[in-house]
């Protein structure tokens, strides 16, 4: 379906062909009608398959720029996702003249209340940032028509449950709420009944979230033996762009450092670093200038990076749909990407949950020995060598070369050549990884490849939001990760007022621990009922 078929006006469809669409993906055709009829949407889609564009459009044909007030807000769950939207928005809202602010934290909140003080049309932000400036009152949004909920699921995953109700009740009640998910948990279907007026849900079908140009692999291990392993796969593969997902941001700063240290172009990305030095670290990455990037789930979630050949698993995620956005980094545009797994032996559990969802098994890997390795890194230094030679200019280094074979034979001179140019063995430097605590044991209950049946109690799959919610307090915008399996007692900056909050790392959930809200009685359940719609491509 092109997108001049949908009932877009002239003003976003010049700006739609400006950024060089054309046609519209399964999750833009199926909603975009039913937002521009003013209806309440859920749609379900992974990372990746137009989601800015399917909630934006009609938001942006909505606008009325005439009004100097903010009509529509966008909340997602990473400063990174927030930003891109921003952009998105931005350019393709261009032709319309609609202005878009973004709000997050760990910026200068003062600047961003001068910005606010201008009006803008649309205002994205994340949850934190956004009630502080609510709180502030510099921040109104009785005016609001439209309101998006991006990446719902991770909002919840990261404990914004209440941040999400505080600021959708600071929107009138008649306006349109649109609210976009990769997974659809219980959770996220309660925020349908409560906060939407009998919302149409569009699927995209499971066959069209499997990525099916990405070759996965496992590699069953110790932890402590995991970096050798990865290293020498470096070697092996010798691939081109790399990501290397780490279940903790020690991990991730460990990770990074031992690559250094062995020769490899690595910087890692969490979300305790500067959004300075996270935005400096992603354009050295998409730049080529960095070959491996090691991150977490949360500080990778949204980011649109192109080129990613290999995507490594170096800790199993928790969540099996968290599995489906890291290797959804490789394998775009049609070309071809190879995901690697690394499997502790009581983790296995998890991977065939995993392979249930995705409806396909991951082959076994052996890894390669230190012989094969090293045979790699001589590969890797002959095509330098030979791409120096090609180069030419060796006119002013031939003389001395002939002398040299006066004293020395050809051979001796060569090997000494590769040597120089190879890495060094990479179990010749010694990198220590700390141990993590592995992840809880699983034990299926079902197949887990949708909201039941995936276990009960300590370390099951269920992403709904009092699990992670409601565990451990007020939570931040800059996207604590998981240590040993725990999930939603995170630890950060809570906000830009450099509020601090301890987070318990480590361990694991226990089945008797008492939630903040045990003692709230629950909501009755709703007699309203979803209208399925799935869209097939």
């Amino acid at each position: 379906m092109k997108f001049k078929d949908l009932g877009l006006a002239p003003d976003i469809l010049s700006s739609i062909e400006k950024a060089g669409f054309e046609e519209a993906t399964p999750i833009q055709g199926g909603t975009i009608p039913l937002a521009l009829a003013g209806r309440d949407v859920i749609g379900q889609a992974q990372t990746g398959t137009g989601k800015t564009a399917a909630f934006g459009l009609p938001m942006l044909q909505k606008i009325d720029t005439s009004k100097k007030a903010i009509q529509g807000i966008v909340v997602a769950p990473t400063r990174e996702l927030a930003i891109q939207t921003q952009e998105e928005l931005y350019r393709l809202g261009r032709d319309k003249k609609i202005r878009v602010q973004v709000v997050y934290g760990g910026a200068d909140i003062g600047r961003q209340i001068r910005a606010l003080k201008d009006a803008p049309h649309i205002i994205v932000g994340t949850p934190g940032r956004l009630i502080d400036h609510i709180n502030r009152r510099t921040l109104k949004l009785n005016n609001i028509e439209t309101l998006v909920l991006d990446e719902a699921d991770e909002m919840l995953n990261m404990g914004f449950l209440e941040d999400i109700e505080t600021i959708i009740s600071s929107t009138p009640s008649e306006r349109q709420t649109l609210l976009f998910s990769a997974t659809m948990p219980n959770s996220i279907k309660n925020i349908g009944v409560k906060f939407m007026k009998n919302p149409e849900h569009v699927s995209i079908k499971a066959k069209e979230m499997t990525a099916n140009l990405i070759d996965q692999y496992y590699v069953r291990c110790k932890d402590f033996e995991k970096f050798d392993i990865m290293t020498r796969l470096f070697d092996v593969q010798s691939p081109d762009l790399t990501i290397v997902f780490a279940r903790t941001k020690r991990r991730v700063d460990e990770l990074a450092r031992g690559l250094e240290s062995r020769g490899y172009k690595a910087e890692g990305i969490h979300g305790d670093l500067t959004q300075q030095k996270r935005m400096s670290v992603l354009r050295a990455f998409k730049s080529n200038t960095i070959d491996v990037l090691v991150a977490t789930d949360v500080a990778a979630r949204g980011l649109d990076i192109s080129g990613v050949t290999h995507v490594y698993n170096y800790d199993i995620p928790q969540d099996p749909e968290s599995y489906v956005h890291r290797i959804g980094r490789t394998g775009r545009a049609g070309k071809e990407g190879m995901s690697i797994t690394f499997v502790t032996p009581n983790e296995m559990d998890y991977l065939h949950v995993i392979e249930d969802l995705t409806k396909k098994r991951m082959t076994p890997l052996r890894p390669p020995t230190e012989q094969e390795a090293l045979q790699g890194q001589v590969n890797a230094a002959i095509q330098t060598i030979e791409a120096d030679l090609a180069n030419n200019g060796l006119e002013q280094y031939l003389k001395t070369a002939e002398a040299l074979l006066e004293k020395y034979s050809a051979e001796d001179l060569v090997a000494l050549l590769v040597k120089s140019v190879a890495k060094e063995d990479s179990s010749a430097v010694p990198v220590k990884i700390t141990p993590e605590r592995p992840l809880p044991s699983n034990r299926r209950k079902g197949k887990g490849g949708g909201g039941k049946g995936r276990g009960n109690g300590r370390g099951n799959y269920n992403r709904g939001g009092n699990r992670s919610g409601n565990g451990g307090g007020r939570r931040n915008d800059r996207g604590g990760e998981q240590r040993g399996g725990e999930r939603g007692e995170q630890r950060g900056e809570r906000r830009d007022r450099g509020e601090r909050r301890d987070r318990k790392e480590g361990g694991e959930f226990r089945g008797n621990n008492k939630r903040k809200d045990a003692g709230r009685k629950r909501p009755e359940k709703s007699k309203r009922d979803f209208v399925i719609r799935t869209a097939n491509k």
